[in-house]
Order: structure tokens, then sequence, then C-alpha cells
């Protein structure tokens, strides 16, 4: 199992790849056919909040800790997912694009993101609502935003094979259709709360076992579901592409 080495303000799209590539090592073949895998898994509406914790000792002896939080929309076909922003980060987030938008940029990572799929296709886009654009970004491009162009792995945040493959922890759980997979090998460790009714992880861990790193995701569904949902409401944006911001 190899960690990743990114900043964690980078790993919003990549952790849950990286985690369900940890899990199993016969997974490269599970993607190839989106369509046909999503007959297999159930499928539910669910509004979650997701929240991001890191911590890392270096060996330099620093230890640097980040924390942030997401919500998700999941509908059949459709996910959205924004950063959630304190209003002085939001004030200053407005300002920021403001600018780079004179210089023909954007930061994908405070856009909502919208990753659709029609059974065969997945189509990825962030949509700016204060310029009313919505970025559509090329297969080519998902590298840049960090995205494996998995429709199981977004809409599911983890493939539910590789989870199945993970064996099943002796650690009990109070939350009902939820129960643990655990790994442990070369000092490091995988641990998933997987919701069977759901679909999807409450609780995704994984570090060291001599506590230098640690990487904790908690995944709580709302109790009532968005009746207005966003992607719904662009009437009027203006089609853009990820190389209409590129110097």
């Amino acid at each position: 199992m190899k960690l990743l080495s990114k900043q964690f303000n980078k790993l919003q799209y990549a952790l849950f790849i990286f985690t369900a590539m940890a899990c199993i090592h016969a997974s490269s073949g599970l993607a190839k056919n989106e369509s046909k895998a999503r007959t297999v898994y159930p499928e539910s509406d669910q509004d979650l909040t997701i929240k991001y914790y890191n911590r890392e000792l270096t060996p330099e002896g620093v230890l640097r800790e980040s924390n942030y939080e997401e919500k998700m929309l999941r509908r059949s076909g459709h996910v959205w997912t924004y950063r959630v922003l304190a209003p002085a980060t939001s004030a200053s987030h407005n300002a920021l694009a403001k600018h780079k938008h004179k210089h023909k940029g954007f930061n994908y990572i405070v856009l909502p993101r919208h990753v659709s799929f029609d059974g065969e296709k997945t189509t990825v886009a962030f949509v700016n609502s204060q310029d009313k654009q919505v970025i559509r970004i090329e297969p080519v491009e998902y590298e840049n935003i960090n995205f494996d162009g998995s429709w199981i792995n977004t809409y599911y945040l983890v493939d539910p094979q590789a989870i199945a493959a993970l064996p099943v922890s002796t650690r009990t759980s109070a939350i009902a259709h939820a129960h643990w997979h655990e790994q442990q090998k070369n000092g490091r460790f995988q641990r998933v709360l997987w919701d069977n009714k759901k679909a999807i992880p409450l609780i995704i861990e994984s570090g060291n076992q001599n506590g230098s790193y640690f990487q904790r995701i908690s995944i709580t569904p709302n109790a009532i579901l968005a009746s207005d949902l966003p992607w719904l409401y662009q009437q009027g944006y203006v089609q853009k592409e990820y190389a209409d911001f590129l110097d």
C-alpha cells in the first residue's frame, strides 16, 4: 500500500481513489466496464457531509495537520460536490476568482464539481455560478484536476468490489447495516466502515502504525434530501472548456 505524498488540499478527489486501489491488488480491471458494474451495485439517493482530516509528522520533526469539509449530492446519474468555505474564505475566494478570471484561470478546488453518467459515458464539469459558467473537462485533462475518470469511484466514493475484497474486521459497529473492513501490511493500515444499505463508506482511515501518518474521512448522510438540485439551474450559463483558461 503506497501512501500519497501530495499536500492534503489536493486530496479531495484523489484520496478515495487511493483507498480503493490500496484495498485490492487485482482492481486494475474493475473500472473497464462502468455501465455493467453499475447494474451490479445498489444505488440510493444520498446527501452527504464529508470531513477530511490529515496528520503527518515529517522526518524533520514537523507536525502538520489539515482538515476541511465538503458536501455531496448523489442522485441517479449525478454527483455534485463542493467545498464548505467559511464566510471570510468565501470572500477571499470571490476576490481571487475575479483576479484569476482576468488571467484566464480558475480554481477547481473551490468550485462545485458536477460528474454525470448516462449509462456509458462519464462527464465532468465545474460550475462557476458567479460568472455563470460551466467549465467542461475532457478526459485528457483529468489528471490536472485529480480525477481518475471512474463513475463507480465517484458515486460510491470507493469501489464496492474493492471494499468487499478487504477482510471483514472483528471490530463491531453500532450502526445498522454497517461493517468494518480492515487490512494491515508492511506497517501500514487501511480501515473502512461500509454501510451496505446506503452503499457508502462511513469512515475511511489509513496511516502508519508508528503514528507518523494518519488520514481519516468521515461521511455523514443527511436525514433530509435536498429538493433543489443545482445541476437543473444552469440555463443561460456560458459553456467553457478547460483549455479556455490556459495562458
